[in-house]
């Protein structure tokens, strides 16, 4: 079986790399929500800090609340971008399988001595490294665009030693995996393209919508603030703003986030080797 993942993977990584143009497009995204979304939506916490019902004696007091203890919201919405591409670049996940189905590309596949475990792995493990590798190009441009003065950029306040650099890795490979094994599997169940997006849309925007991904936290009420809690992409990007700005703001350190999204990614995958072996089963 280990040849046969291997090889399929090899396979999968040659496809997208002979596809610059969806390389191009995928980048592109995160680009333009950074410049123009990130440096033109920003909210002053100092308008906060005062002496009336509802303000704040300090202005750390205001940035705790409202941003978690980043410095400023594009800091906040920075690390919250990490989680918006994880999600968004998995969706094409079964978008490929489903567009492989329609060109018998799949049933070939399925058609050789390589298990279903193998044909499963490959196309996660390339899922996966998309986003992730999209994930630290969103970092390392918010921190650059901290060096251009006219333009907002991502301020670390707090030392990252050698253990927050693998939390912030842990993270962003968990919420990646689980992602691409959520959508991969719907791909793989589903045969047609309208169906599929309809799918993955009733789950990727509410997903994102009920996160602090995006929205402060202080400024989202408080059953909102309840369910964001428990969502998968907020215990990523809580663990990658605890690393990057401090823990005062939040109840548990990073390994207890990482614990809750390790939970959902065994969940999940679990639920989809019952429905994979399934779906594959009368070719093996």
């Amino acid at each position: 079986m280990f040849r046969e993942l291997v090889a399929l993977t090899r396979r999968e990584f040659l496809k997208l790399g002979r596809n610059p143009a969806a390389i191009f497009t995928s980048l592109l995204l995160p680009i333009l929500y950074l410049l123009l979304f990130g440096n033109g939506f920003t909210i002053n916490a100092s308008a906060y800090v005062g002496p009336y019902p509802g303000q704040f004696p300090t202005l750390q007091a205001a940035l705790d609340y409202l941003f978690r203890g980043a410095p400023s919201y594009y800091s906040y919405f920075a690390c919250g971008m990490v989680g918006f591409v994880a999600v968004t670049a998995t969706l094409f996940a079964g978008a490929n399988v489903i567009f492989d189905k329609l060109f018998g590309i799949f049933k070939r596949v399925r058609g050789t001595p390589a298990p279903s475990a193998a044909v499963f792995g490959s196309r996660l493990i390339a899922s996966a490294a998309q986003p992730i590798l999209l994930a630290f190009f969103v970092l390392g441009l918010a921190l650059a665009f901290a060096q251009l003065p006219p333009l907002h950029g991502l301020d670390i306040t707090a030392n990252v030693g050698v253990t927050g650099a693998l939390e912030v890795v842990a993270a962003i490979v968990l919420l990646s995996l689980m992602f691409a094994t959520l959508f991969l599997t719907f791909g793989i169940l589903i045969d047609v393209p309208q169906t599929y997006f309809a799918a993955v849309n009733t789950i990727n925007l509410p997903v994102l919508l009920t996160s602090d991904a995006l929205y402060p936290w202080g400024t989202m009420p408080s059953w909102l603030q309840a369910i964001s809690q428990y969502n998968p992409v907020s215990l990523a990007v809580n663990v990658l703003r605890e690393v990057f700005f401090g823990s005062a703001a939040y109840p548990y350190g990073p390994g207890i986030y990482l614990l809750g999204l390790f939970g959902w990614m065994v969940a999940l995958f679990a639920i989809a080797i019952v429905l994979v072996r399934r779906a594959l089963r009368p070719l093996e």
